[in-house]
């Protein structure tokens, strides 16, 4: 399974949830998170997609580290088997 494939997942199902997921990039500011994830009722959170298996290089990590630092939510996601577990999460934020 590709990071392609999941990240295809992620975006359908936020979009079922009514909400979206658009590409996150910052020129300049790299090893930001792919999606951005924004739900109902003002809920966001960064999503990070791997391949199954694999791990965020450690500028991800690094920038992971500081959106948390700022009470950021980020996920890293490798299976479409945790789409729904992070979503529901995302949600129930409150």
């Amino acid at each position: 399974m590709r990071e392609k494939y999941i990240e295809q997942k992620l975006v359908k199902a936020v979009k079922a949830m009514g909400g979206i997921a658009p590409k996150f990039t910052s020129p300049g500011f790299d090893g930001m998170p792919d999606r951005i994830i924004l739900l109902p009722r003002g809920r966001m959170a960064f999503a990070e997609l791997k391949a199954p298996g694999k791990k965020p290089r450690p500028l991800q990590e690094a920038r992971h580290r500081l959106l948390r630092q700022l009470d950021f939510n980020v996920y890293v996601v490798d299976g479409v088997e945790q789409i729904g577990s992070v979503l529901n999460e995302i949600r129930e934020e409150s």
